[in-house]
C-alpha cells in the first residue's frame, strides 16, 4: 500500500509539474494549421457528425455546470449516438436558474472554448490539457447511459494519451487544435438547430423551451445564441494569434 501510495503521488506530482509550467507556444504556422484543420472537421459534414460528440459532450456538461450553481439538483446526464444529448435537474419548473439552464447549452462549448484560448495565451496548453481530463472525469460520474459514458471514457482517454506521453511541442499542437476546434464548432450547432427549426423539427429545442419560459420568441434566442459563439470565436482567435502574455 505504502508503494502504491508513493507512486501515486509521484505521479500526480509530476501531471501538477506539467500542467503548471508555461509552454512556448507553436510556430504561428503551427497554429494557423491547428486552425484549417478544425475548420475541415466542422465543415466537412461526415468528420463532423463524429467529431460533432465532442460539442455534445460540452454542451451537456454547460447545462450540468450552470444547473448546479444556480441551486438545481443534476439527476444525470445522457449522451446519444445521434450527436443529441439530455441534462436532467430538478427544481423549480420555471424561475432564473431555469432560465440559464437551458441558455447554457448553446453557448457552452464556444464558452470552454474562450477559456480555453485564454489559458493557450498565458502558455497553459498541457495545463488545459489536463484541466479537459478533469472535468471530463468529473462529467463521467452523472452520465447515466451506455454511449454516454463509452464517449467520454474514450474522449478522455486521448486527452491522457497527449498529455502523458507526447512531447510538450505535440501537446501544445493539440492543445490549440482542440481549442481551435471548440471555438470553430460552436458555431454549426447554432445555424443547425434553426434549420430543424425552419422545418418544425426542434420543438423542443432549447430555444423553443426558452421561449416558453420567457415568452420571447426562439429565434431571437438562437440569435443570441450565435452572436455569443461568434463573439468568442472572435475574441478567441484574438487571443491566440495575438502576442502572449
Amino acid at each position: 500500500m505504502d508503494d502504491f501510495l508513493a507512486t501515486t503521488g509521484a505521479v500526480l506530482a509530476q501531471i501538477w509539474t506539467a500542467a503548471t509550467t508555461p509552454v512556448d507556444p507553436p510556430d504561428r504556422t503551427v497554429v494557423l494549421a491547428a486552425a484549417l484543420v478544425a475548420l475541415a472537421v466542422v465543415l466537412v459534414t461526415p468528420v463532423w457528425r463524429v467529431a460533432r460528440h465532442v460539442v455534445t459532450i460540452a454542451h451537456e456538461g454547460a447545462h450540468a455546470v450552470v444547473a448546479m450553481l444556480t441551486g438545481r439538483r443534476l439527476d444525470g446526464i445522457r449522451l446519444h449516438s445521434d450527436t443529441s444529448g439530455l441534462t436532467v435537474t430538478a427544481g423549480r419548473p420555471r424561475g432564473v436558474g431555469m432560465v440559464l439552464t437551458a441558455f447554457a447549452g448553446y453557448v457552452g462549448p464556444g464558452l470552454v472554448g474562450l477559456g480555453a484560448a485564454w489559458l493557450l495565451r498565458a502558455g497553459y496548453a498541457v495545463g488545459l490539457l489536463w484541466l479537459l481530463v478533469v472535468l471530463l472525469a468529473l462529467l463521467l460520474l452523472k452520465i447515466r447511459n451506455w454511449f454516454g459514458l463509452w464517449s467520454v471514457l474514450v474522449s478522455g482517454a486521448a486527452l491522457v494519451g497527449v498529455s502523458w506521453w507526447l512531447e510538450p511541442a505535440a501537446q501544445s499542437t493539440v492543445a490549440y487544435a482542440v481549442t481551435w476546434f471548440l471555438l470553430l464548432g460552436s458555431v454549426r450547432p447554432v445555424l443547425e438547430l434553426q434549420s430543424q427549426r425552419s422545418r418544425g423539427r426542434a420543438r423542443t429545442s432549447d430555444a423553443d423551451q426558452l421561449g416558453r419560459l420567457t415568452g420571447v420568441p426562439g429565434i431571437v434566442w438562437v440569435v443570441v445564441f450565435a452572436l455569443v459563439t461568434l463573439t468568442c470565436l472572435v475574441v478567441g482567435a484574438g487571443w491566440i494569434l495575438g502576442p502572449a502574455v
